[in-house]
């Protein structure tokens, strides 16, 4: 039954990374420190009799892990770059009586160093690409030592140093708009292989110009054949019930043969074609058997065709479709870049069930298991190299960007979701160099794609904004962002107009703009009436910009994402866009925005809850039957006694009837060319105090609801004079706490976006460096409040709260 169960857990665990035989995810049992040691043997040394006779000391950790977890969005410090070392002990006892051991690492940052006890089995330079450890001949060599035994008692000690120091000659530049995040962020698994294994496996999927005949041509790599005589397999092909639809066997003989065999070429008569309504997946399977010995490695695949069209649209399987995308890093409230397997999975669910068909993953080599969802769900990806800002470094430098675009795109390669890879981004943004040649960078942008070509001649290449390498990649993405950081989102459909007449295959990647969760306004384009100075080259005055001299709010950002989606379904020539992005993320670059060191461009905030532009998306891209009514978030409206304020609901309803205290202020059908909200906005007065919001809409035979409860305050406030605080909830040992902006006659200023400062002392934690509007300790308040954690753990503690010109206010808090 044991042994039944091992193997049962074996199997799953193979499916989930990839890779077969005896894998095992090394997700306990880690210690860590964020510092450099003396050298291996401080990781090692034997501990004295009655403990440690000196600090360092090391900190229980599970992985993924990241050093900058927490600082990445610590308001008071820039975050840490530097080495930190990761130790283990782990039982090795390899099956394969010639078999390798490795360690795999899916990613890990930026430079990386292992050891087994005190010998350092080798390096790896980036922080993005999948990697081995081949700790086989280490791992021998320490058993036969006395300190195997006695010391480590029949474990075998592995030491990680990882290191996320400044480097000007390395990719990504620090001048990018993200962390380059530091630690062990992603899964490492213990692996044990024959001496004979498949170390590349490459299944291209091929589909007739009818879609009525399919091919599988599968080439791999193999590590260890120099050893044995020769390699005998299979390769199968099933199909998503597990029907066998084509099969083959293959021999190998050539133990000098360092290259890629050509194993076998399938053909698959009507094959189910993957697309994003129908993400059809079939499996490849290939045995390598050498020396009594059995190797098996899966991939998925699918068939599809893709065209983006010259000076036209984007073709799936001979139809035009349009790809309608978002953007991601890689980063979480809490956990920096060590987002784990399930999270991964909501999040990627949350943009299906948001409409997204397509995702930029910006701007490095993402998981593996983003790119397993990608094709499970049916999101075509772009996907593209760290090389991003700052400039052209040396040697050094081009050879890691070389390595890295292989790396992605031999490990990315089977993969049906992904359709183009990204050359760089941003290329144009010099400052990490003296010098900053157009010619040189060229030259390298060609030498790239050409290698990327050459590698997987079945898809296109990309870059995004440098306007003097544009003719370089098959795609070309311009900078836009009509609303935000140029003109007014109404210019948005002429300026990409623009941009689509000069280029050959254009993409819209990045748009969008900045929204403080919770930040809502009654008037958000006032920013228009800012003075601004004339330009003294032109003479003409100069746009008033929304990102300079707007509010931030949520209300604001639904405006210019509903005008961009209106435009859009008016625009055939269209490829497709991506907003940028789908969430919340870290940056060193922005510490004055309202919640500092976070790019706020998201429609989830940092720890994936939904801001109400999420649903602006979902009412335009998605079928199942939604209604959202604007204001979750907003707890109380503003204006004068009797003024009639709109009220819009989000939906992809064909009707909906909204009511307010219980009556109805009629039914309105949807048109997504009237804006705002797809015409499904009222202008109604609402009562001071409490009001009950209510819509009911319909589609075909299905009705949804939505309410919500908004307070209507006619009072009017001067500035912000002083401080309350209060406990707002309790539950499970966590009180959230909110303060609230009062003028001098305690009437709350419902405008106010004061800096607010949260400090907790006594036994309490405060739940904060979480990169999110409820989870900073330095924070601007959203409409004259903004709210805190407190995790009490049954102690007492006193939380205060400061904001400049105010007297600071006190709180006690007693846990329970």
């Amino acid at each position: 039954m044991i042994k039944k169960l091992i193997t049962t857990l074996a199997f799953l665990i193979t499916a989930i990374t990839g890779y077969s035989q005896q894998t095992t995810r090394l997700n306990s049992n880690w210690e860590f420190i964020r510092q450099d040691l003396g050298g291996i043997w401080e990781a090692v040394r034997p501990v004295p009799p009655g403990g440690p006779e000196s600090v360092p000391l090391w900190q229980n950790v599970t992985l993924p892990h990241c050093f900058n977890a927490r600082d990445a969005v610590d308001p008071d410090v820039n975050y840490y770059q530097g080495p930190g070392w990761y130790r283990t002990q782990l039982a090795i006892a390899n099956p394969y009586g010639n078999g390798r051991t490795l360690l795999h690492f899916e990613g890990a940052g930026q430079k990386t160093d292992v050891y087994v006890y005190t010998t350092k089995v080798t390096s790896h330079l980036g922080g993005y690409d999948e990697w081995t450890a081949d700790i086989t001949e280490a791992v021998a060599a320490f058993k036969k030592t006395e300190a195997f035994q006695k010391q480590f008692k029949g474990k075998v000690p592995v030491s990680i140093r990882c290191d996320n120091s400044r480097d000007l000659e390395t990719i990504p530049s620090q001048m990018s708009d993200f962390n380059v995040y530091g630690g062990l962020y992603r899964y490492v698994n213990l692996v044990y292989q024959p001496l004979v294994s498949v170390n590349k496996l490459f299944a291209a999927a091929t589909l007739s110009k009818d879609l009525k005949e399919g091919w599988i041509d599968v080439k791999a790599t193999f590590d260890g054949l120099t050893q044995a005589q020769n390699a005998l397999g299979n390769v199968v092909v099933k199909d998503a019930a597990g029907k066998t639809v084509g099969s083959g066997k293959y021999v190998v003989s050539s133990p000098a043969f360092q290259g890629t065999y050509s194993l076998s070429k399938l053909r698959v008569g009507k094959p189910k074609i993957w697309s994003p309504s129908s993400p059809y997946l079939y499996t490849v399977q290939i045995t390598a058997t050498a020396n009594g010995e059995t190797f098996t490695q899966t991939e998925k695949i699918g068939f599809r065709n893709f065209e983006f069209t010259p000076h036209g649209p984007f073709m799936l399987n001979g139809k035009r479709l349009r790809l309608r995308g978002t953007h991601r890093h890689e980063d979480h409230a809490g956990v920096g870049a060590a987002m784990t397997e399930a999270m991964m999975r909501q999040e990627m669910q949350l943009m299906k069930d948001m409409g997204v068909n397509f995702i930029r993953l910006g701007h490095y080599q993402q998981s593996r298991i983003v790119l397993n969802l990608c094709d499970s769900l049916g999101i075509l990806a772009w996907e593209e190299e760290p090389w991003c800002r700052g400039g052209l470094g040396g040697p050094g430098y081009q050879e890691q960007a070389r390595q890295m675009m292989t790396n992605m795109i031999e490990q990315h390669y089977n993969h049906p979701a992904i359709i183009l890879w990204g050359l760089g981004n941003e290329n144009d943004w010099e400052g990490d160099f003296a010098e900053f040649d157009k010619e040189k960078i060229r030259t390298f942008m060609k030498e790239q794609n050409d290698l990327a070509h050459k590698l997987d001649p079945s898809r296109m290449t990309s870059i995004r904004r440098c306007e003097f390498c544009k003719d370089i990649p098959d795609v070309y993405s311009p900078s836009i962002w009509a609303g935000w950081y140029r003109a007014k989102y109404t210019d948005y459909k002429q300026i990409s107009e623009d941009e689509f007449n000069k280029n050959n295959r254009f993409f819209h990647a990045e748009w969008g703009g900045d929204s403080h969760a919770g930040r809502h306004a009654e008037n958000p384009d006032t920013y228009l009436n800012t003075p601004q100075p004339t330009d003294p080259k032109t003479g003409k005055t100069k746009d008033p910009l929304a990102s300079k001299d707007g509010d931030w709010s949520e209300t604001y950002i639904c405006n210019l994402f509903d005008w961009h989606l209106k435009e859009q379904e008016n625009m055939p020539w269209l490829s497709g866009s991506a907003f940028w992005t789908f969430k919340d993320f870290s940056t060193p670059l922005r510490p004055d925005n309202p919640i500092p060191y976070v790019n706020q461009k998201g429609v989830v905030s940092r720890d994936m809850t939904l801001k109400e532009s999420y649903y602006v998306f979902q009412s335009y891209w998605t079928d199942k039957p939604m209604a959202h009514i604007y204001g979750h978030t907003w707890p109380t409206r503003w204006g004068n006694a009797g003024e009639k304020k709109q009220i819009k609901v989000y939906s992809n309803c064909t009707q909906a009837e909204l009511f307010v205290n219980g009556k109805s202020y009629g039914t309105k059908k949807r048109n997504s060319q009237d804006f705002p909200a797809a015409g499904l906005r009222w202008d109604v007065p609402l009562s001071a105090g409490s009001n009950a919001i209510k819509v009911i809409a319909k589609k075909g035979n299905v009705i949804i609801t939505d309410e919500i409860k908004q307070d209507y305050q006619t009072e009017k406030w001067n500035k912000p004079a002083k401080l309350v605080l209060e406990q707002v909830n309790s539950q499970n040992g966590t009180t959230t706490a909110q303060v609230k902006l009062l003028d001098e006659k305690g009437i709350p200023c419902l405008d106010a976006i004061n800096w607010i400062t949260f400090r907790l002392t006594g036994d309490g934690e405060l739940l904060d460096d979480l990169g999110t509007s409820g989870g900073s300790r330095r924070v601007q308040a959203y409409n004259g409040r903004a709210t805190i954690q407190v995790k009490t753990m049954k102690g007492q503690s006193i939380l205060s709260v400061q904001s400049p010109g105010m007297s600071t206010v006190f709180l006690n808090l007693a846990g329970k």
